[in-house]
């Protein structure tokens, strides 16, 4: 069933191809949008139509609500897919979506208003009986009163945007000497990067766990959990692997978890698919973190141990349709790992664009979610991820060993790349031993590294 007839993806790269994909799979059409640099990228080619949207600069192409409402009206698109990034948690291009009768494919304007702010899902989340990392609840106006609030809950703290993501606007500190330090410029970079200046202080959690949970929810009170993704392997509070089922949890932990996120996504009213995410304690006691009201990059290890397609679940739900299982209908099976390939210098993480002049991938039991083919450029004005490889096994040895020799087959030359740095850490006996935090690459730098 064709739950739409046209669908724009208002996004580039990995994702917009991976949404063609189910798309035609299901018989609907599809408007991809590009960029000037984009114009020979592969989503390009690989959609019903496509239409350009503007300059390389993100503002004046895939940020621009206006540019992308016209490309959709253009073409006649009854709906449009966000992805993520860009203007996938914007509540602005959700009501505009509205006002031309075009159907967004996510959650409501008001949902993604209401967790867009940290600070107001922290409030949310507490109203539901869901823990959140001990913190404040308002917005800190001045460095004066950041003092106080820091001398009454102790010191490692980090300063943190209520609008923030990817790892952007967040501060750790340590002391009063750099809280006052930063605290100006915190609140300056929010300002500049989300348009809002608000700051607040949460407890720093000393070598923590990051685990999410996928969620989807359709528009009759169905709530459902898809189980859960470690993503403690980090780098500039950026996730590099993920993996599912997580290593840490064990059965009774992992279904608290579980009762947790239904229960903070009823409270919010939420539809379509979104991630609550949780960071967990030494001791294993877990917080709620944030949540992401899209489709995340991760989201194929969830489809490869439940084999669900997310994407197509999406569409449903934004068509109006019940989902078509409860929970006890879904199980996961076996251990998927997911390693994302960057362009950048494997040792200071800076992007490294370029031509890639040569790319291979070998196995026909590896999942490849990329942006690019052989020849394509990789330019400086957009996030470096190349892509995703996702495997599946038996058990997580298995799938470890499927990425290792997935990892060593792999072939890409033209640009610098983080490969090494994922080989290696698919080596590495405390990864393998399923021992690692979100310090993991700064701790073992030396030996994943070399220096």
């Amino acid at each position: 069933m064709a739950y739409f007839k046209k669908v724009l993806i208002a996004n580039r790269g990995e994702i917009a191809r991976r949404i063609i994909r189910t798309c035609k799979r299901l018989g609907i059409d599809t408007v991809a949008v590009y960029s000037e640099a984009d114009a020979e990228a592969p989503h390009v080619s690989e959609a019903t139509e496509a239409v350009c949207i503007g300059p390389a600069q993100a503002k004046k192409s895939y940020l621009n609500i206006e540019k992308v409402i016209q490309a959709a009206k253009e073409t006649s698109a009854d709906a449009i897919h966000p992805g993520y990034g860009f203007l996938s948690e914007n509540p602005e291009f959700v009501r505009r979506c509205e006002e031309e009768n075009i159907v967004f494919i996510g959650p409501s304007a008001e949902t993604i208003h209401l967790m867009g702010s940290k600070l107001e899902a922290r409030l949310q989340m507490q109203k539901a009986g869901v823990k959140v990392v001990p913190g404040t609840d308002k917005s800190i106006e001045s460095i004066e009163e950041a003092i106080q609030i820091a001398n009454e809950l102790g010191y490692p703290l980090m300063l943190k945007a209520s609008a923030g993501g990817g790892g952007i606007g967040m501060q750790l500190v340590h002391n009063q000497e750099e809280l006052i330090k930063v605290f100006d410029a915190t609140k300056q970079k929010a300002n500049s990067f989300f348009n809002d200046g608000t700051v607040f202080l949460e407890k720093w959690i000393s070598k923590p766990r990051h685990i999410e949970v996928q969620i989807i929810a359709d528009a009759y009170g169905n709530v459902m959990h898809l189980y859960e993704r470690e993503c403690s392997v980090q780098r500039r509070n950026q996730k590099v692997i993920e993996e599912s089922p997580s290593p840490f949890l064990d059965d009774d932990l992992r279904n608290e978890l579980f009762e947790a996120a239904v229960r903070g996504v009823k409270e919010i009213n939420y539809t379509n698919v979104g991630t609550m995410e949780f960071i967990f304690d030494e001791h294993k006691n877990f917080y709620f973190l944030e949540m992401n009201t899209r489709l995340q990059v991760e989201h194929p290890v969830t489809e490869e141990i439940t084999g669900l397609d997310l994407v197509e679940l999406q569409l449903k739900i934004a068509a109006k349709e019940r989902l078509p299982f409860t929970q006890d209908d879904i199980t996961k099976t076996g251990h998927a790992i997911e390693c994302r390939l960057y362009a950048e210098d494997p040792f200071t993480f800076f992007p490294s664009p370029g031509v890639i002049s040569s790319l291979e991938l070998p196995g026909d039991d590896v999942r490849y979610d990329f942006g690019f083919v052989n020849g394509s450029t990789v330019t400086p004005f957009y996030d470096p991820m190349i892509g995703k490889i996702t495997v599946h096994g038996i058990t997580r040895d298995d799938a470890i060993t499927k990425m290792q020799k997935a990892l060593e087959a792999m072939n890409i030359q033209g640009v610098k790349t983080n490969l090494l740095l994922l080989e290696k850490i698919m080596r590495n006996d405390q990864f393998i031993g399923g021992n690692y935090t979100t310090e993991f690459l700064a701790e073992q730098k030396g030996q994943l590294l070399g220096s």
